[in-house]
């Protein structure tokens, strides 16, 4: 990780909170990124935790604040085809260049996660409100460190397999449902010096980021994915050849 305090972005599409529904306000009266800016606060008191959404010019996501950024946190659901094909490629240079990224939830379908993994990233769903039981499948990786094996989710939307992502590098956590669905809920990938990590708990309709489980999870996925360095330097093509190759 840097060796100045981390910078974390939070960044919420906003939508269901904007639009006055009531569920999800009286859950997240602070917004779903506000729940998610706290419990990062909570495990990092140094850091400097903000947020942004999808109505803020540039969605909040200009070249100077990525550019600052250690890790970006995503939320997203109704609003992905709003999201400007612009700030897109400037995110993904910037997580191509190292900077970090947890993806979180209905996050799966957004622009930006699509495109780093080139799959549809599709899966099953379901909202009933059913238990999830998010089971600690790899105890040594970083990111399961001093989690409960399982962590029980009392109510949320099930996500079932086919998953349509490409084999990831880390397979963390595997879910179990109510119905019997089983998800693959938490796994790493690395796209050039960018660390990614998807994590599936946390749909609007239910105070699952208000878990300490979760904000814990949220927490070790920060620091795993947290680059060594602020300089973005993407993977180039092309280079020229070097002296000794040259004569």
């Amino acid at each position: 990780m840097p060796t100045t305090p981390l910078s974390l972005l939070v960044w919420n599409e906003n939508v269901h909170e904007s639009r006055g529904d009531e569920t999800v306000t009286r859950i997240y009266p602070d917004g779903i990124h506000g729940a998610i800016a706290a419990g990062l606060r909570e495990h990092f008191p140094q850091a400097d935790v903000s947020t942004a959404t999808l109505a803020e010019e540039e969605h909040g996501l200009s070249e100077e604040v990525l550019a600052g950024t250690d890790v970006l946190l995503w939320w997203g659901h109704v609003a992905h085809a709003d999201v400007s094909d612009e700030v897109v490629e400037r995110v993904k240079r910037h997580v191509l260049g190292g900077m970090g990224l947890l993806v979180l939830h209905s996050g799966h379908f957004s622009k930006i996660f699509k495109s780093l993994l080139g799959t549809t990233c599709s899966l099953l769903w379901r909202n009933e409100g059913e238990r999830e039981l998010v089971w600690n499948v790899n105890p040594g990786h970083p990111i399961a460190e001093g989690i409960p094996h399982p962590i029980v989710i009392p109510e949320q939307e099930m996500y079932g397999e086919l998953f349509d992502i490409p084999a990831p590098d880390d397979l963390v956590f595997i879910s179990s449902f109510t119905g019997g669905e089983v998800f693959r809920s938490g796994v790493t990938f690395t796209r050039g010096r960018g660390r990614i990590f998807y994590f599936s708990p946390g749909d609007q309709e239910y105070p699952v980021y208000h878990q300490a489980e979760i904000r814990k999870v949220l927490a070790n996925g920060v620091k795993w994915a947290a680059p060594a360095t602020r300089d973005r330097a993407v993977p180039g093509v092309g280079n020229p050849a070097r002296e000794w190759f040259a004569s």
